[in-house]
């Protein structure tokens, strides 16, 4: 871990984070910063696993992430097949499918302000040991310093080049919604989440859409396709 921890003060911090998989005993890692008080922007991921599980999250705004974000502080959950129904109830449902079964998330903090999440995915349950513990809050706090390195808050630069967004398009669809619908910013992203949930698509997929204008959320009607011109008689 001191090696990793070195490597994350230079431009592999990325292939670092990679590196800790292994030493944590875990099948995913990601890392995001707070986009709001909804959303968090996913940073840097290892693949497919904490990609799914990240989308999974903010496609129903709620899961350990979330709750992280907004607490401040770590949050365990050693079996998510034995967790409360009533806690995360559309994540504990739908984890299932991505073979995650261990979650456990690590606060990115600056004294009193969270900026964002580590979090590390697991398909088998059970607690990580004392020793994987201390590493991963070890790394937590380097890569609070390396959030702040690549500027903090990121979601106030949409122009900083450097930096590819994962869910700016979703920042894009809700603003658009929010003008079509006249309603909040909360609200919009609240009917962007029913729809991509009720027909059992990611959060991402739906807001290209919107962006696109393949799809237009309706006032009390149900979601539907914006017809093409050259479609119609």
């Amino acid at each position: 871990m001191a090696k990793i921890l070195r490597l994350l003060q230079t431009d592999a911090w990325s292939e670092a984070v990679a590196d800790a998989a292994e030493l944590l005993g875990v099948d995913g890692i990601s890392v995001s910063a707070g986009g709001g008080p909804d959303v968090a922007e996913i940073l840097w991921s290892s693949g497919a696993v904490s990609d799914g599980f990240e989308d999974l999250q903010i496609t129903l705004g709620q899961g350990p992430g979330p709750d992280s974000l907004a607490s401040g502080t770590a949050v365990r959950v050693h079996d998510l097949a034995r967790v409360r129904e009533d806690r995360w109830p559309g994540l504990v449902a739908e984890a299932s499918g991505l073979a995650v079964r261990a979650v456990f998330c690590f606060p990115l903090r600056l004294g009193a302000i969270t900026l964002g999440v580590l979090t590390l995915v697991r398909s088998a349950p059970g607690p990580l040991t004392v020793a994987q513990g201390d590493d991963a809050s070890a790394l937590a706090v380097a890569l609070t310093k390396r959030v702040l390195d690549l500027g903090f808050p990121l979601l106030s630069s949409p122009d900083n080049e450097n930096q590819v967004f994962h869910h700016a398009v979703l920042h894009q669809a809700t603003g658009m919604v929010s003008v079509q619908l006249s309603v909040t910013l909360a609200e919009a992203l609240l009917r962007l989440r029913a729809h991509a949930y009720s027909n059992n698509l990611n959060l991402t997929d739906t807001a290209r859409d919107i962006v696109a204008r393949r799809l237009r959320l309706a006032p009390e009607l149900p979601p539907m396709n914006v017809i093409d011109d050259a479609d119609e008689d």
